[in-house]
């Protein structure tokens, strides 16, 4: 491959538009909401739970959670490409800390703190008195209780996407080099256009994550809390560098669209036996051929996934219009909020008898409602826009475009959201 033709494809890839990689994100971020109005009523440890907690919703939940934070990670490391391209090292690093700090900061101390109260309250370690808590809260690092306050809780996304940038930035103009080098173009290309290259396309991801899965994982087990999370963090770090390269490969992004039919058979069938053995896990533990299956093909099926729903989502999704507009600008302050509205009124209602299916659909109702209401009100407010994660100076979300107005905003430009 020439300089000329390289040079030729970065140009094509730098002005391509992923309008399918914004529903893909909004897709996930609106998982997040349905996954964690579960999390209160199946029989795992959570912030708040149901009196009529039980199984029924677990396998469905097991089979959403090996991928939908992985699609996130590689989603911004896409939007890191777009956005370091266009403001340098320096002035991403800044715009990282503006953007995202202040999101951590209010939501440690503003959004997260009723769902701290409500897991206190329901475990018996404090009494009636919000305001009594949350001096103890905010005032004491650390807390008199066992659960440590303040928190981030499911903030914990936005803490290690900021840090990751901030690692990354001094390292832009190298991983820009290589994500542009003619090794990697060339790379690309193979995988569209060969059997060979797309079986590495399908392949040789795997790698860094079934290593970690057999060093890393047993010995650090998911935390969330930052500094003790190593497994999490190979995990996560290497997704957002995956997108970060495959951002402005073109190449890739047609190896992706040639790969659609293989990686969603591999994913229906890695699907069916993965249900199949989270349904009948004693028996599955019981066997160690069975057991490794499972192992192995969660990861596999992780990564197998994430291809169907990029190859998917390019295929049928990639269009612009008025609510992928409305709901980009939307699912961010969402996300923020969805969850404190989840525990708070599961708190409230989980003594009023509501049978389970009741419950469920006011609580999901009630955090839509919450959700919708308060994005409308919170983009109205500048300094409210700014500990929401939306620019604090931008104009208010409109549904049309402007008479006049230049060309939809490319991939870069909407996945700068985040």
């Amino acid at each position: 491959m020439t300089h000329e033709a390289a040079r030729q494809t970065h140009t094509l890839s730098a002005s391509s538009r992923h309008f399918g990689v914004d529903w893909l994100r909004i897709g996930v971020f609106l998982l997040l909401i349905v996954y964690h109005t579960g999390m209160f009523f199946n029989t795992e440890g959570w912030h708040a739970k149901s009196l009529n907690a039980n199984d029924a919703m677990e396998p469905f939940m097991w089979l959403s959670s090996p991928w939908r934070l992985p699609l996130l990670f590689l989603i911004s490391g896409i939007a890191i490409r777009f956005l370091s391209d266009k403001l340098g090292s320096g002035r991403f690093a800044a715009d990282r800390a503006w953007r995202l700090f202040p999101v951590i900061l209010f939501g440690m101390y503003v959004i997260v703190p009723p769902q701290s109260y409500s897991e206190l309250r329901i475990a018996g370690l404090i009494e009636p008195g919000w305001w009594d808590f949350y001096r103890q809260y905010a005032g004491e690092w650390a807390g008199p209780w066992a659960l440590h306050t303040p928190t981030w809780n499911h903030l914990w996304y936005v803490v290690y996407l900021f840090v990751y940038c901030l690692l990354l930035a001094p390292l832009i103009p190298l991983l820009r080099r290589l994500a542009d080098s003619a090794a990697l173009q060339r790379a690309g290309l193979a995988a569209a256009r060969n059997g060979l290259g797309l079986a590495g396309l399908i392949i040789l991801p795997l790698l860094p994550f079934l290593l970690v899965r057999f060093t890393l994982a047993d010995q650090f087990p998911t935390t969330h809390d930052l500094v003790e999370d190593w497994a999490n963090h190979a995990n996560s770090l290497t997704m957002v560098l995956i997108g970060y390269f495959l951002a402005k490969n073109d190449g890739l992004w047609r190896a992706i669209d040639r790969a659609l039919p293989v990686a969603a058979t591999l994913t229906a069938g890695l699907l069916a036996y993965l249900f199949w053995a989270y349904t009948h896990i004693d028996f599955v533990v019981s066997e160690p051929a069975l057991l490794w299956i499972a192992r192995i093909g969660r990861i596999v099926f992780m990564w197998s996934i994430i291809l169907t729903l990029l190859g998917a989502a390019r295929r049928w999704l990639d269009h612009d219009g008025p609510i992928r507009r409305y709901l980009t600008a939307a699912v961010f302050p969402w996300y923020i909020l969805h969850q404190t509205l989840i525990v708070s009124v599961g708190f409230a209602i989980r003594d009023a008898g509501f049978g389970v299916w009741t419950e469920f659909l006011l609580i999901e109702a009630a955090t839509i409602v919450g959700c919708v209401i308060g994005f409308e009100v919170l983009r109205r407010i500048p300094v409210l826009r700014l500990v929401m994660g939306m620019k604090a100076l931008a104009p208010a979300v409109t549904t049309e475009p402007a008479q006049g107005a230049a060309r939809p905003a490319a991939a870069g430009e909407t996945l700068q959201k985040l």
